[in-house]
C-alpha cells in the first residue's frame, strides 16, 4: 500500500519558518517526481515545488522561489519542504505527491497523494 504521510504544519507568524516532511512508503519512488502542492481557501490546488527523486534540478512556483526549498533524504524515503520568510498568503493545506510519469507542474499527473498538513501564517 502506497503511503505519503505529511507532517510539520502548524500556526506561525509572518516571517517565521517551518519544515514540512513527507514520508513515503509502499513502492519504489526512485523514478518519480516528488512534488508539493497547496490548496488555498476558495482556490484550485496549486503547484509549489518539485524535484526528481533521483536528483537533479528543483522547480518552484514563482511566489515561493527563494523562500522555499525542496529536498529529500533517500535513506529515510522522505521529502522535505523548508519554508522560510512565511507570509499570510502562504496559508493553505500542503500536500506532497508522487508523479510516476515524471510530470512536474500539473496536479492531474500526480498519482499518489498524502492527506495534507495545514499551514497557517498569521500577520
Amino acid at each position: 500500500q502506497v503511503q505519503l504521510m505529511e507532517s510539520g504544519g502548524g500556526l506561525v507568524q509572518a516571517g517565521d519558518s517551518l519544515r514540512l516532511s513527507c514520508a513515503a512508503s509502499g513502492r519504489t519512488f526512485i523514478y518519480d517526481v516528488m512534488g508539493w502542492f497547496r490548496h488555498l481557501p476558495g482556490k484550485e490546488r496549486e503547484f509549489v515545488a518539485a524535484e526528481h527523486w533521483s536528483g537533479g534540478p528543483t522547480y518552484y512556483e514563482d511566489s515561493v522561489r527563494g523562500r522555499f526549498t525542496i529536498s529529500r533524504d533517500n535513506a529515510k524515503n522522505t521529502v522535505y519542504l523548508q519554508m522560510n520568510s512565511l507570509k499570510p498568503e502562504d496559508t493553505a493545506v500542503y500536500y506532497c505527491a508522487s508523479s510516476p510519469s515524471g510530470s512536474l507542474y500539473q496536479s492531474r499527473f500526480y498519482k499518489y497523494w498524502g492527506q495534507g498538513t495545514q499551514v497557517t501564517v498569521s500577520s
